[in-house]
């Protein structure tokens, strides 16, 4: 496979799906934008433009989702009754805007995550690709797993604060927005708080690269057909399968990670978290000895309920958005289908296609110049 066709980022793996004469990048972890390898005939800024739109509509629509697993995961009151009842028993508790509580700063958080992984991706396929430009497989996860922790590692205060205002009661909150919090944390648990809990982002990058792996090592033999004859909903499919396993064999460190960011004493009831510990390795004794060993994957049936909308609004939305710029760029008739402009050369690229209309144009004018000159004289 080339390194545009074995796209995989851990915990954020890739799998490409076609569409419209292009390759896109389909993300396997929820929150991060869509990158991959641009189309010629759209701008770099229209293409960061159009994975921004789709990331951010396709991470609002589907927060409450994510506010119920990390609810979950970390055992405040709201979860004791169920996954459905959470919904409810939040909105009574704090009106139905909690369920969105966390969506600015996890929106924050997508560009420079997806930013630095994309950067660190390309960097790592580069040393892991042989002498005829192909890359295997397992060596474009494991790039991507490497991309995919330094990219975690470095936005991670972020994703402490998002869980902290998660866990929070927003009816009478400890921290009264983002800068706050981070400035509390900062100032009243020290830097290394914010820290708190990522080493699992790099633990638990194995099961969920060996999740990964298993998956699109059997795809060939899922379908029946080699993975380059797969189609665009197939290869849908297979992204979202890839996210169900490797999400739910590498969940219980996603689990204690969560209980992690939210336990601190500047909260009530210390974040809410069900069970009190002292370290990584406490919290998963801890949870085993008093909750059972299944309760590492509470959270797990919101996040898979998550992956096909999740993904499903992301590519469908990106795919609207690349019609519009194709449209405005004079590549397609309209922007409600991919039938391409008569007379226009899809080969080329957007300066390529300007400067051509701009020649046409000149040498229409110059043309009708001479036979006004002509008829003048005439």
């Amino acid at each position: 496979n080339t390194p545009s066709s074995a796209a995989a980022s851990c915990p954020h793996e890739s799998k490409q799906a076609a569409s419209g004469g292009g390759w896109l990048e389909l993300p396997l972890r929820e929150g991060r934008m869509v990158l991959g390898k641009r189309d010629s005939r759209i701008t770099s800024c229209q293409s960061l433009g159009c994975g921004a739109v789709a990331g951010l509509l396709s991470r609002s629509l589907t927060c409450p989702l994510d506010v119920v697993k990390v609810l979950s995961q970390v055992g405040t009151f709201h979860s004791k009754r169920g996954f459905l009842s959470t919904f409810w028993t939040l909105a009574q508790a704090e009106g139905v805007r909690a369920l969105w509580k966390g969506n600015w700063i996890a929106c924050m958080r997508l560009f420079p995550h997806s930013t630095v992984q994309l950067a660190a991706y390309n960097k790592f396929v580069s040393l892991s690709m042989d002498d005829f430009g192909h890359i295997s497989h397992w060596s474009a996860i494991v790039a991507g797993s490497l991309a995919g922790i330094l990219a975690a590692i470095l936005t991670y205060p972020a994703e402490l604060i998002e869980t902290r205002l998660i866990v929070q009661n927003s009816a009478a909150p400890t921290y009264r927005g983002i800068v706050h919090a981070f400035f509390t944390v900062y100032t009243k648990e020290g830097f290394l708080a914010l820290y708190r809990g990522a080493s699992l982002t790099i633990i638990g990058a194995v099961p969920f690269s060996a999740g990964s792996f298993l998956v699109y090592i059997n795809l060939d033999r899922l379908w029946n057909k080699p993975s380059v004859k797969h189609t665009p909903l197939q290869n849908f499919g297979n992204g979202c399968l890839a996210a169900g396993v490797a999400q739910t064999v590498s969940f219980p460190f996603e689990t204690v990670k969560r209980k992690m960011q939210a336990q601190s004493s500047l909260l009530p009831h210390y974040g809410g978290v069900d069970v009190h510990f002292t370290g990584v390795v406490d919290c998963f004794r801890q949870i085993m000895k008093t909750k059972g060993v299944l309760s590492l994957w509470n959270g797990l049936s919101a996040n898979l309920l998550k992956i096909i909308p999740y993904y499903g609004l992301m590519f469908s939305t990106l795919e609207f958005c690349k019609r519009v710029c194709l449209y405005n760029n004079g590549y397609i008739v309209s922007p409600l289908s991919y039938r391409p402009r008569p007379g226009v050369d899809q080969s080329l690229g957007t300066e390529e296609l300007q400067e051509l209309r701009r020649l046409i144009r000149e040498k229409s004018f110059e043309t009708n110049q001479s036979a006004l000159g002509t008829k003048w004289w005439g």
